[in-house]
């Protein structure tokens, strides 16, 4: 379960980042007018995010979590910061699943 985990992890913070990114690249577009960043970093945090539900689908299914518990992890990828919140969320569940399992 933790060979899942690590690519997670990745994703998450990459695609937390990107989306902070893109918050950026919104108030420019519809505040001042400058479409350039919004149209080059929305692609790529789409691309990136579809990636992101994939790990987080790999990591659900190998460790068992429940569909609404699934759903919500894959939705941190869509409101700025919450990421950062959900990876360290799931991170402690998945590095205290064993300590549980074998008590």
């Amino acid at each position: 379960m933790e060979s899942a985990l690590k690519p997670f992890r990745v994703l998450a913070y990459i695609v937390g980042v990107m989306l902070l990114v893109l918050c950026v690249g919104m108030v420019l577009r519809y505040g001042f007018g400058q479409e350039a960043m919004s149209k080059i970093i929305a692609p790529i945090h789409g691309g990136l995010y579809m990636i992101y539900l994939v790990a987080a689908m790999n990591l659900g299914m190998k460790a068992r979590w429940s569909w609404p518990y699934l759903l919500g992890v894959m939705l941190g990828g869509t409101v700025p910061f919450l990421s950062f919140y959900v990876e360290r969320r799931v991170t402690q569940r998945v590095l205290n699943a064993p300590a549980a399992a074998e008590a």
